[in-house]
């Protein structure tokens, strides 16, 4: 090599070793970060102008009418099923709204119906028999005129609540959204094709019930052959749709065409159906017992006020409630011409990939189409990265396989530096968590940045930072490095989308998309000598990756938005802070995973990892030892505190009272429990877990309300109290007969009373087969997995008529003159002006951020 192309080669290194001034470094971190703050934060919650009154004539949906409509319908107050709130005071209202749209519709253009409905029926789900009596639906049909069309769409949401709340989000915000699109079509000239059935249902919250009632026995359900279910799980933004089809696309296709407002994503469909999240909607009733196709959509921020009595309408904006019903009106306009309902079964076919940038735009197609991209842009990754080592070693005059070796090790840095983006915030909060420091961020969402960004970009930047002081290499230049740290970047990406695709987990287009845009800006950088000219190539990189690091920030920002509030509500046995650290490590990863490397470009790279980790040591500090830390403020973010005030009587064999005890059972919503508790003006003394009991007493011996109590169980406290509580009501069982059918069988049969909210506990002796009852057989012969027992969980709608049931035991030996059986009886009471003192002053003791949701329950256990 002769001294001039020695020169070259010395001047070429020399342009490629130079670094970015300070000023040019302090801008490209300004950059990124302005640009979430300035697009993706304000596009989160971009809701259109809401229509006016005035706005009437214009044949479209008017949000201030339906506001008007959701004030009347939440100052009804709780509207629990069973309650005169629900049962008349909701419904007719909601009857009286309804037959004022039939009055003032088109009647030369359509028919309307307006039917009342009961519904009676049961189903297991999770550990236990849901059984209900008397729920009510308000079912309207809207048929063009004349229509003989068999084919339905339904129109779904639920106006019943939980106890305490005036559920203004979940879901009268939906059930008026409803009536103002059955208004606007019905005062329409546009004309539709299919009968659209608006179902009404008064009862969700306690199991899905009367939903299930609809689609199992109403005379309209087998004509359904779509729905559009309407929910939520916050209340006063956007709404979401989580899930579709299932298995037909053409749903999403309408969706992309007609949502005015789009906002989606197949990431939280395969969340939610993981079971994870502490929540159900009236979807899987219409899919799994009608085999009905839909779309499930949803209001999901704010979830700090999801069944609260903060849940009203102060909190929502007239601009949200016109952004659900610009986009529920279009669909259900839609779908209502829509020639697929001739036949949905014709149209079924894969899953399908959807989601939305930003708010701006929609993207969807088939799992077919994206195993064909994954697997394609993965591949041309590989191919490129190749192309470009080969392209390098050329232009450094090294050997293919030199250029190689130290890719490979460079793959193992990335590999490290990946790994650590993830695991580092994972192990923060695991270490917060040990500490007694869970849930910090829960109402100062910027210690996010500092406690799980930061830990992340720690991880993605130490190991190359490292590399990059220690490596000793002079005949690769220093962008030459930086390439093949970045093509790491990429191979560890394709090798993931290759895997999970693989797995056929629609998800992985996630990893494709920054992929995609690296791709796209190594090919012209490959096409161009930027690609050898010191670090020049990273102006098309960095140009590419602005779109995908809009996008993996959006989707992590949503996630952490809407996951946070469920935190609070998902159990004590579950540490909901790993789950918004590891969002927060993998939105990190994916969205600068391509641009972090590039802080050593910067003249001193190690200034900003200990900028980062200045930031996460101060984030921990406040988080710990100030008042930013502390999880709960009144009003806008406090501490769900559920428990029963109960009554528990213990009858043995020969009918004698063994037991009579009062108390207080917590079932704590969240990871801090009653830590948060102690130094206010809560006695709780006396407090004890309520492990001890389940070893000893069925079902714990306590009147475990729901799957939830019974799963978390173990978690939950006692604290017994002196003075006897006084349920306001009280539940009866009474022995009818007993009578030895056989040698081996014996039947009894019972009467049931009380109030709306009861269940019924079984659990036979070790010589005893319980061999047939009233209830679903296979649910008989399904027991719940040892030490549950059989719950019968039983609510009543409008109709309150006692409960007659049998049970059938079977005993070899034929000695029925001995005990048989436990049955537990438990009843619930919503509580009433005439709460007793003690109570009273027991409930008036709990600090302002704390949110009760306490009940009477009386129980009473009994041998036969």
């Amino acid at each position: 090599m002769d001294s001039c192309s020695e020169g070259r080669k010395s001047e070429m290194r020399k342009n490629d070793n130079s670094k970015l001034s300070w000023f040019l470094a302090t801008s490209s971190l300004l950059f990124w970060g302005l640009l979430f703050f300035a697009v993706v934060i304000p596009l989160s919650y971009r809701l259109p102008k809401a229509n006016m009154m005035e706005d009437s004539d214009k044949n479209v949906f008017v949000a201030e009418r339906a506001y008007k409509d959701l004030y009347t319908l939440s100052n009804i107050g709780t509207k629990m099923v069973g309650s005169k709130e629900n049962e008349i005071e909701a419904v007719q209202f909601l009857l009286k709204q309804l037959n004022q749209i039939k009055e003032d519709s088109l009647k030369e253009y359509y028919d309307i119906d307006i039917e009342l409905s009961q519904a009676s029926g049961q189903y297991a789900f999770a550990n236990l028999l849901a059984i209900y009596q008397g729920v009510q639906n308000i079912v309207v049909k809207l048929s063009p005129r004349n229509s003989t069309s068999e084919t339905f769409l339904l129109v779904n949401s639920h106006f019943d609540s939980k106890p305490f709340t005036p559920s203004a989000g979940d879901a009268g915000f939906m059930i008026v959204t409803m009536m103002e699109v059955l208004r606007v079509i019905a005062t329409s000239k546009q004309p539709i094709i299919h009968p659209i059935v608006f179902l009404f249902n008064g009862a969700e919250e306690s199991g899905l019930l009367a939903s299930h009632g609809f689609i199992t026995t109403h005379k309209w359900a087998p004509y359904c052959k779509a729905v559009i279910n309407l929910d939520a799980a916050g209340s006063g933004g956007r709404d979401i749709l989580f899930q579709s089809g299932p298995n037909h696309s053409w749903l999403v296709d309408y969706y992309k065409k007609y949502a005015k407002h789009p906002f989606a994503t197949t990431i939280a469909e395969e969340i939610f159906q993981s079971g994870i999240l502490p929540s159900d909607t009236d979807f899987q009733q219409f899919t799994k017992y009608g085999n009905i196709p839909g779309l499930d959509m949803a209001q999901c921020f704010n979830g700090f006020v999801y069944h609260t009595k903060y849940d009203t309408i102060d909190v929502i904006p007239l601009e949200s409630l016109q952004n659900t019903g610009d986009n529920a009106l279009s669909l259900v306009r839609a779908l209502a011409n829509a020639t697929e309902l001739y036949d949905t079964a014709a149209h079924k076919s894969d899953q399908v990939i959807f989601f939305d940038f930003l708010g701006l735009y929609f993207v969807h197609y088939s799992d077919a189409t994206g195993e064909i991209l994954n697997f394609g842009v993965a591949g041309a990754a590989l191919v490129l990265v190749f192309i470009s080592i080969w392209r390098m070693s050329d232009a450094s005059q090294h050997s293919f396989c030199y250029v190689t070796g130290w890719f490979i090790l460079v793959i193992v840095i990335q590999i490290i530096a990946f790994a650590l983006g993830i695991a580092l915030p994972i192990v923060v909060a695991y270490m917060m968590d040990s500490f007694g420091h869970s849930l910090t961020y829960y109402s100062t969402p910027l210690l996010v940045v500092g406690l799980y960004v930061c830990p992340a970009l720690i991880g993605l930047s130490l190991p190359t930072t490292i590399y990059y002081n220690l490596q000793s290499n002079k005949k690769l230049s220093r962008s030459q490095h930086l390439q093949l740290n970045l093509h790491g970047q990429a191979v560890i990406l394709s090798s993931l989308a290759l895997c999970l695709t693989y797995l056929g987990i629609r998800s992985a287009y996630m990893l494709v998309i920054p992929l995609i845009f690296y791709v796209a800006s190594l090919v012209l950088n490959l096409l161009t000598p930027m690609h050898d000219k010191g670090y020049k190539w990273t102006i098309l990189l960095q140009i590419g990756q602005i779109i995908p690091a809009l996008y993996s920030s959006y989707l992590s920002y949503i996630f952490i938005v809407v996951l946070t509030p469920m935190g609070a509500r998902a159990g004590s046995d579950s540490n909901r802070d790993l789950y918004i650290a590891g969002m927060s490590g993998l939105g990190t990863v994916l969205s600068f995973g391509f641009l972090i490397p590039l802080i050593n470009t910067f003249r001193r790279p190690s200034f900003v990892v200990y900028a980062l980790l200045v930031t996460t040591a101060v984030s921990v500090f406040l988080a710990c030892n100030t008042q930013l830390g502390f999880p709960y403020r009144p009003k806008t973010s406090g501490q769900r505190v559920a428990y029963l005030h109960v009554r528990n009587k213990f009858y043995e064999y020969d009918g004698s009272l063994s037991k009579d005890e009062s108390g207080y059972l917590f079932l704590y919503q969240d990871r801090r429990k009653e830590t948060v508790l102690e130094g206010t003006n809560v006695n709780l003394t006396g407090l004890v877990s309520l492990k001890s009991r389940c070893e000893k007493y069925m079902m714990c011996g306590m009147p475990l309300y729901d799957e939830r109590y019974s799963k978390q169980r173990l978690d939950a406290k006692w604290m017994p109290r002196a003075n006897p509580i006084i349920p306001p009501g009280s539940t009866k069982l009474d022995v009818l007969s007993k009578t030895i059918i056989n040698s081996t069988t014996c039947r009894f049969e019972f009467n049931l009373t009380g109030p709306p909210q009861m269940s019924l506990f079984f659990q036979a002796y070790e010589d005893v087969t319980i061999t047939n009852w009233s209830f679903l057989r296979s649910y008989l012969n399904n027991p719940p997995a040892y030490p549950l027992s059989y719950h019968i969980f039983i609510n009543y709608g409008i109709d309150s008529s006692p409960l007659n049931f049998f049970v059938e035991t079977s005993k070899n030996n034929g000695d029925f003159g001995v005990p048989q059986f436990k049955l537990g009886v438990s009843g619930h009471y919503i509580l009433d002006d005439n709460i007793e003192k003690e109570t009273a002053e027991f409930r008036s003791k709990f600090p302002s951020f704390a949110i009760q949701a306490d009940w009477p329950s009386s129980y009473e256990r009994y041998i036969y």
